[in-house]
C-alpha cells in the first residue's frame, strides 16, 4: 500500500454547506484546488476562493433538471485511476482526466424529506446518484484518494489538515474510507425502508 498522499484537487459535492467554511480556508492555506457544481461552487466562489466548474472539465452542461452533473468518466476517472498503474496514468493523459484527490460530499436529505411528510415525487427526487456514485469511488480507492462522505466528518479532514497540512496518511484514507461505506449503506437501507413500505 502507498503510504503519505498529498491533497491537491478537491471535488465538492455537498447539499448542507454549513460547517464547510473552515473546512475550505485551511484547504485553501494549503493549496489545494476546487473543482465543484452548481450551488456548492457558488458558494465556494462566494466565500473568494477559485473553484472550477465540473463543466469545464466534462464539457458537459448539468442536465435532466440536476439529475446527471459529476456522472461522467472525466470525473470519475479522476478518481478511481490508480496512481500507480501505467494503463491507468496513460489513459489519464489520453483522455485529459484530471487527478482528483479528495472527494467532499454531502448526500441530498432523504431521511429528512420523508420525515417531513413529502410527496412521493419530492422524495424520489431526494435519491442521491451523482452523490453516493462519488462516495462509493472514492472509498473503492481509498489507496489514492481522501473520501469525505458527510458533513459529519469534516472535523475528521480538519484534525488531519492541521496536524499533517494537505498530506494523508493509508490509515487517515482506509478510516474515511469505512466511514464512507457507513454512509453509503446507511443511506441505501433507508430508501430500501422506504420504499418497503
Amino acid at each position: 500500500m502507498a503510504g503519505t498522499k498529498r491533497m491537491k484537487t478537491a471535488l465538492i459535492s455537498v447539499f448542507h454547506k454549513d460547517g464547510l467554511e473552515e473546512l475550505l480556508a485551511k484547504l485553501h492555506e494549503e493549496g489545494v484546488k476546487f473543482l465543484s457544481t452548481g450551488g456548492t461552487q457558488s458558494f465556494i466562489e462566494s466565500l473568494g476562493y477559485e473553484c472550477q466548474k465540473v463543466e469545464d472539465v466534462t464539457t458537459y452542461p448539468s442536465i435532466l433538471g440536476g439529475r446527471v452533473k459529476t456522472l461522467h468518466p472525466k470525473i470519475f476517472g479522476g478518481i478511481l485511476a490508480r496512481r500507480d498503474n501505467e494503463g491507468d496514468l496513460g489513459q489519464m493523459r489520453e483522455y485529459e482526466i484530471p487527478a482528483i484527490d479528495l472527494v467532499i460530499v454531502d448526500l441530498y436529505p432523504f431521511e429528512q424529506t420523508v420525515a417531513g411528510g413529502a410527496s412521493e415525487a419530492e422524495i424520489i427526487e431526494k435519491i442521491d446518484i451523482g452523490g453516493i456514485s462519488l462516495i462509493r469511488a472514492g472509498a473503492k480507492n481509498f489507496k489514492d484518494v481522501v473520501i469525505v462522505p458527510s458533513k459529519a466528518e469534516y472535523g475528521v479532514l480538519l484534525d488531519i489538515l492541521n496536524k499533517k497540512g494537505a498530506q494523508t496518511d493509508i490509515e487517515d484514507r482506509k478510516m474515511l474510507a469505512e466511514r464512507a461505506f457507513g454512509v453509503s449503506s446507511h443511506y441505501d437501507t433507508a430508501i430500501h425502508n422506504w420504499f418497503a413500505k
